[in-house]
């Protein structure tokens, strides 16, 4: 498993990123990744889950013997890669395209995996967005709204649909940030809503405990993902990671194997809690 220590400049010009435009490439873990039966007979949803993190996670989970189906906006070519990634391992993969932040859809999503699977033992909700700004001032609400729309509204949205299919046993993960807890003075509507993820991940934990249904979050810092190309510009994104105590990015299987942590049974005692990978840097909560 590879660990660069420095990114040369790049950017691309829409987001979300594509993964197979990025040098060097991501490392999910698919080449190194051996799993030992942790997810054996379960089944994942999971959001973003194309590229970055939610592929390294699909990668992993597929790896520990779960079947995986991957909810994703509109990167074709990275989901096919991943659907191939997942299948090698040798389980099934289903691959769904479209806008979570509309709630027909989130719905959709959830009906179809069901429908394919016939149950869900795990839902991570991933996928996001981020535009940075020198100021308050320059974030608008149409910025406001559609940053809110995919990272928290579809996150209810997805829940509220799978929720009444998990049996006692099955986990929700949720992806937040470290932005969440040191904030960040140019991600000011993308860091509220990673903290709005916080307090969703540890309320929503009370309310299901009772079902035998286990809510956590991870709180990844700087990883190397294709937000990150697609959000900053190419002098920003050579000096990526490099102000962790560890001195560089993270790479998404190193994030993917606290989702595998969180959903097994190894975590069997663990609710409302949030898993911070982050290269070191100590934070509270």
């Amino acid at each position: 498993m590879s660990t660069p220590t420095s990114i040369p400049p790049q950017h691309q010009s829409h987001q979300p990123g594509l993964e197979a435009a990025m040098r060097p490439q991501p490392d999910s873990g698919a080449d190194d990744y051996v799993g030992s039966g942790r997810l054996r007979g379960r089944v994942s949803l999971i959001t973003g889950g194309d590229s970055g993190i939610g592929r390294a996670i699909a990668v992993a989970f597929a790896r520990e013997g779960a079947d995986v189906a991957i909810a994703y906006l509109d990167e074709h070519a990275d989901a096919r890669e991943t659907v191939e990634l997942v299948e090698g391992a040798g389980r099934k993969c289903l691959a769904i395209a479209g806008d979570l932040g509309d709630h027909a859809h989130a719905e959709a999503v959830a009906r179809q995996a069901l429908q394919q699977y016939g149950k869900l033992d795990i839902l991570v909700n991933n996928a996001a967005e981020q535009h940075p700004k020198a100021s308050l001032e320059d974030v608008d609400a149409g910025q406001v709204e559609a940053t809110f729309r995919t990272n928290v509204f579809a996150m209810f949205h997805l829940t509220r649909a799978v929720l009444p299919h998990l049996k006692a046993g099955a986990s929700i993960l949720n992806t937040t940030s470290v932005t969440a807890y040191r904030g960040s003075k140019h991600l000011l509507d993308y860091s509220a809503t990673k903290g709005a993820i916080v307090s969703f991940t540890r309320s929503l934990a009370l309310q299901v405990v009772d079902r035998g249904i286990r809510v956590n979050g991870v709180a990844p810092g700087p990883i190397w993902t294709p937000l990150i190309p697609s959000t900053f510009t190419a002098e920003e994104v050579a000096e990526f990671g490099r102000k962790t105590p560890m001195g560089r990015p993270g790479q998404p299987f190193e994030v993917a194997a606290g989702f595998v942590f969180l959903a097994s049974d190894a975590a069997s005692y663990i609710t409302g809690q949030i898993l911070h990978i982050n290269g070191g840097e100590v934070v509270n909560g």
